[in-house]
């Protein structure tokens, strides 16, 4: 495992003698990485030490997996770079157990791709844990689909896809897409514009572009139409087999290569450690997006059971980055003993792509039903190009400056009254 440190002097917010505060963010996708940054800029005079973990010592562009799906190279950005310069450590692995009792987690070695390496386990301290672990492809609800289908869960499962499709392709074979909600949509359609050959097939259980209005959401099927993606909605998937798809209905739609982007799922993490989860596995935080059960534990992005006055948020990097940038400025808020205001966010828009040179733009209300405004054609790749390529200049403009990820607070605060303020490893 691989420890990477540019550390700056590091207070405890007052429990025994002082000392360094030990913060560990576990996750350093786009929510995990803000966070971290802005935290490490929030406390630059101050006694704290800053802890990233994650599995790969390179930066993934989740918004990005479906154009390495279809063949396309990203820039190589890695962790270490990213942090440069903040005083954060990077510890590179994949954290296997959590006791927040004795506040430790325990971090097992991973290689370049991620994946799990030889190495001795290593239990990192910490103050305050910031946990940013997101979700992945829920392959487990449908019998075959972990066997047999592919996902989008990181560059090299991406790559996988890509060289599979790269086969197909040759053979002039099918190519089914499971999952009709906006991953699935712009896959189907970067995936159609790459290999005009190959036979493309969205199988959704709703119309693509649902919750869009009537006007995007007829953009959207008509971007489907002219890259020649057939549609088969308002079906089930029952079982993904080697070579074909089993619908509920027992029908079988040929599939040569299988894409899953039907639903997410969190690890067993957070639960396997008490800590207080909902149904779907999420952490159940309160106005101050602390764990209602161990409030030393921060849950951001796609790890948090957020419920705001209009409803539940649902995981995407619109709404992950302000939750990192929120909880960034509570702990530091915390740590110097000042009050905290409960988080507000409001949704403004759904954007997609339809391929490089076609996209749909729908803003949206703060409860991200839409709106009247919608984009289309040229303006909305490059509207588009602008949100899924800012993510990584915003954090390195973080390390020098407080850059804001909310554009929208939705006029609304969290449900639950706010709570006040507070209270290395390397390979055998």
């Amino acid at each position: 495992m691989t420890q990477h440190s540019a550390q700056t002097p590091s207070t405890s917010p007052g429990d025994g003698p002082a000392r360094d505060h030990r913060v560990v963010v576990l996750g350093g996708g786009y929510t995990g990485m803000f966070a971290a940054i802005r935290l490490a800029r929030r406390t630059r005079r101050s006694n704290v030490r800053i802890t990233l973990v994650n599995p790969s010592p390179r930066f993934t562009e989740r918004l990005r997996m479906h154009q390495v799906a279809a063949g396309q190279e990203l820039a190589d950005i890695a962790v270490a770079d990213l942090l440069a310069g903040t005083g954060i450590t990077f510890v590179q692995g994949r954290a296997t157990a959590l006791d927040p009792g004795a506040r430790t987690v325990t971090v097992a070695p991973t290689g370049a791709d991620g994946a799990p390496a030889d190495g001795t386990p290593v239990t990192l301290p910490w103050d305050t844990l910031v946990y940013a672990l997101g979700s992945a492809a829920d392959t487990g609800r449908v019998p075959g689909a972990a066997a047999h289908a592919f996902t989008l869960d990181g560059i090299p499962a991406a790559a996988r896809f890509s060289a599979r499709l790269g086969e197909v392709a040759a053979a002039g074979g099918t190519v089914t897409v499971c999952g009709g909600g906006l991953t699935g949509v712009e896959a189907a359609t970067e995936i159609a514009e790459a290999h005009p050959g190959l036979a493309v097939t969205l199988i959704s259980g709703e119309e693509p572009g649902a919750l869009m209005g009537e006007r995007a959401r007829a953009h959207l099927v008509r971007a489907l139409d002219r890259l020649g993606v057939t549609v088969r909605s308002g079906v089930r998937v029952a079982r993904v087999l080697p070579d074909a798809v089993e619908l509920s209905s027992g029908e079988r739609v040929r599939s040569d290569a299988c894409l899953w982007t039907a639903g997410v799922r969190v690890g067993p993490l957070a639960a396997d450690a008490g800590i207080t989860v909902d149904e779907r596995g999420l952490i159940v935080v309160d106005a101050t997006l602390r764990s209602v059960s161990h409030p030393r534990v921060h849950a951001v992005g796609d790890a948090a059971a957020v419920e705001l006055a209009w409803g539940r948020v649902h995981g995407t990097c619109q709404s992950g980055l302000p939750t990192a940038q929120y909880t960034a400025d509570t702990v530091a808020r915390a740590l110097r003993g000042k009050k905290v205001k409960p988080f507000r966010f409001g949704y403004i828009h759904q954007p997609v792509s339809l391929g490089r040179h076609d996209a749909v733009i729908q803003f949206t209300h703060p409860d991200d039903t839409p709106r009247r405004l919608w984009l289309r054609g040229r303006a909305a790749v490059r509207y588009k190009e602008f949100v899924s390529g800012s993510p990584v200049p915003s954090m390195r403009l973080s390390r020098r400056m407080n850059v804001t990820a909310t554009v929208s607070r939705g006029g609304r605060r969290t449900r639950t009254p706010a709570d006040p303020a507070p209270a290395r490893v390397s390979a055998a």
